[in-house]
């Protein structure tokens, strides 16, 4: 058999065949004269892993035809001038080909775009199936972008700080099951030479310097003097900018400054608070913990009475769960619990959903699951969305007393604090007990001072002394 090959862009040995394809080529001119070979000769595709094709031209010995270097010409030009015989000129992976594209994630009905905040691969990483290559900020969560397949990252095409949406492409990924390291298609950031540079060493004869270099070596350097010691009488003495650094904001953190500020602008905020005597209510965690624990599997916190108080205290008044909505009043029937929780990108508030519902293992069981889900940054919109009233416990960060801000477009939120022991007169007695400040703040053009310090008191009553959730007075 003559063999004829052509190759595009084959560096290396062929050191594997990543595929091999064969098929009956009809030609419809023969460079060897009146044999023909319209239904004999064969094309073999040979591919290299992670080359490119080489094409292969079988032609059976009947042709008549003598091996030499005038019939391979013969046979080379008839291959670049027949249009039916074209190369092929296209990248594969490895192994099966196939090329995948990881794009933006849906990021709920109410965020259209985010921005692109880091890539975690970079071009020539391997990469697993669901694996995440880059991260979105939104306006309250951080969403990854995971591999679609297992294989090798070729190509980055967005950039950090792009305004990417669902569906955007992020980077090309070459399916492989190896874990072969792939160069990376991106040429490195290195420094390069300007253009004025290339072209005096072009024109410099062999051995002499660029002139470039010479007006450098004349060239003496300035010398600056010595800065002054001297303080200026007019300007003040500020710190070198060296010693300051400079970072873009996060679209969360951007979000949380937005709404907080158009929640000072648009409420007219006010604070009420008291004072929380913790006995009953630690007495009761240290008496049924362990019980607790062995037929729930979670422990129990202070945060799950301060939420069955709250609801307590929201169906004792209903006008805190309600909202201003234009002109009219808007009554919320249902009760949904939102937990600022602070992570280290930002103030999230995942919700407990009809909390009215919940007895104290179930509040429990879904604020650790949330609180854990927003420190790992895995938490969804949706698990944010709506909520009625707002509880933020600053007391786990040492929070003696604070006047929390309002979670637009709810109307008021309660404040926890930190337990303290102090001096309280029990009985006509001074006794030591351990107290913790609570603050209301509520927005004063629905909620009058008169239902806030009731709502307030109602929280009190029910933390200090929790049999009345059992007998509902």
């Amino acid at each position: 058999m003559l063999g004829i090959a052509r190759k595009k862009v084959v560096r290396g040995s062929f050191a594997g065949i990543g595929r091999h394809f064969q098929r009956n080529s009809a030609l419809t001119a023969s460079p060897f004269g009146s044999h023909g070979y319209a239904a004999h000769a064969k094309e073999t595709l040979l591919l290299r892993r992670g080359s490119k094709l080489v094409r292969i031209i079988s032609l059976p010995e009947n042709l008549g035809c003598a091996t030499n270097l005038s019939s391979l010409r013969r046979a080379g030009s008839c291959l670049h001038t027949d249009p039916s015989m074209q190369t092929w000129n296209r990248s594969y992976s490895s192994d099966s080909g196939d090329v995948v594209e990881a794009v933006v994630p849906y990021m709920g009905e109410s965020v259209t775009d985010g921005t692109l905040a880091t890539f975690l691969k970079h071009p020539g990483d391997h990469v697993v199936a669901d694996e995440p290559i880059a991260q979105i900020e939104t306006d309250k969560v951080t969403i990854d972008v995971a591999s679609p397949e297992t294989g090798i990252v070729h190509q980055l095409v967005a950039k950090v700080g792009d305004t990417v949406e669902p569906g955007h492409k992020i980077a090309i990924i070459l399916k492989s099951s190896d874990h072969a390291h792939v160069a990376p298609s991106e040429p490195p950031t290195g420094k390069k030479e300007t253009t004025d540079e290339v072209k005096e060493k072009a024109k410099a004869p062999a051995g002499e310097k660029p002139k470039l270099e010479d007006s450098a070596l004349k060239e003496k350097p300035k010398v600056h003097p010595p800065p002054s010691t001297k303080p200026s009488p007019s300007e003040p003495q500020l710190p070198p900018k060296e010693r300051e650094r400079r970072v873009p904001m996060t679209r969360l953190r951007k979000r949380v400054a937005t709404r907080l500020k158009d929640s000072q602008n648009t409420f007219a905020l006010l604070t009420t608070f008291n004072e929380v005597d913790m006995t009953n209510l630690m007495k009761l965690r240290s008496d049924y913990k362990d019980a607790f624990t062995e037929k729930h599997g979670v422990k129990l916190g202070f945060m799950s009475g301060f939420v069955k108080a709250a609801v307590s205290a929201l169906q004792s008044q209903p006008i805190v769960n309600a909202v201003i909505d234009g002109d009219d009043i808007i009554y919320r029937e249902y009760i949904d619990i939102s937990i600022a929780v602070g992570t280290p990108k930002g103030l999230v508030v995942p919700v407990i959903r009809d909390a009215d519902k919940l007895n104290f293992a179930e509040i429990e069981k879904g604020i650790n699951t949330l609180a854990k889900k927003a420190s790992d940054g895995t938490i969804s919109i949706d698990e944010m969305a709506g909520g009625s009233f707002t509880i933020s416990n600053g007391g786990v960060y040492g929070s003696l007393l604070s006047t929390p801000i309002i979670n637009p477009p709810q109307s008021a939120i309660l404040g926890m604090h930190s337990i303290v022991n102090r001096p309280m007169v029990v009985g006509g007695q001074i006794v030591s007990r351990p107290m913790m400040n609570v603050a209301l703040t509520y927005d004063h053009r629905l909620i009058d001072g008169r239902e806030a310090v009731l709502f307030l008191r109602r929280i009190k009553d029910v933390v200090e002394d929790p049999r009345r959730l059992l007998l509902d007075i």
